[in-house]
């Protein structure tokens, strides 16, 4: 498995990917809105010059928040080989923890996480709905039919 920083990988790779998978660039949870072509992060590709990894971060006041996490192969260690990455690059920066918001229909990821040292720290009662402003095309009905209606912030100290 090859890592490469996203900004080794041709613009238009990045934005046709978020586009597929989530609609467009553009992330907007309660930290900020972001588009994620324009941030820094790690993609693992296949052999084929496909993306099958794609995780993107910020840093801000000694803490690095994930942004946007996919990984197309389940199961195959891409996912947490991204995640491992980006914490290893927050070390390096003298960061005190690694965090990220995904939404209360997104069992897999607050499975995922929770498996690699992450806690629930604080639920963001009715946040997509203040997303849904910015950004109407978030579904409101999510994964296994549950209603996307609040954001879970979950962290990891670091160092």
């Amino acid at each position: 498995m090859e890592i490469y920083a996203i900004e080794d990988l041709p613009k238009n790779q990045i934005i046709e990917f978020f586009n597929l998978h989530w609609g467009s660039p553009e992330m907007v949870i309660s930290s900020g809105v972001y588009d994620c072509s324009e941030l820094e992060g790690f993609t693992i590709i296949n052999k084929e010059n496909k993306i099958i990894g794609l995780i993107t971060y910020i840093i801000k006041d000694n803490e690095c928040e994930i942004i946007s996490l996919d990984s197309i192969e389940e199961g195959k260690g891409i996912g947490t080989t991204l995640v491992q990455e980006v914490e290893n690059l927050a070390i390096k920066r003298k960061c005190k923890l690694v965090k990220l918001i995904t939404t209360n229909d997104n069992l897999l990821a607050l499975k995922f996480y929770q498996k690699r040292g992450f806690i629930l720290y604080q639920i963001l009662k009715n946040a997509v709905e203040k997303a849904r402003k910015i950004k109407p095309e978030i579904p409101l009905v999510g994964n296994d039919g549950i209603p996307i209606r609040d954001e879970i912030e979950l962290i990891k100290k670091i160092n």
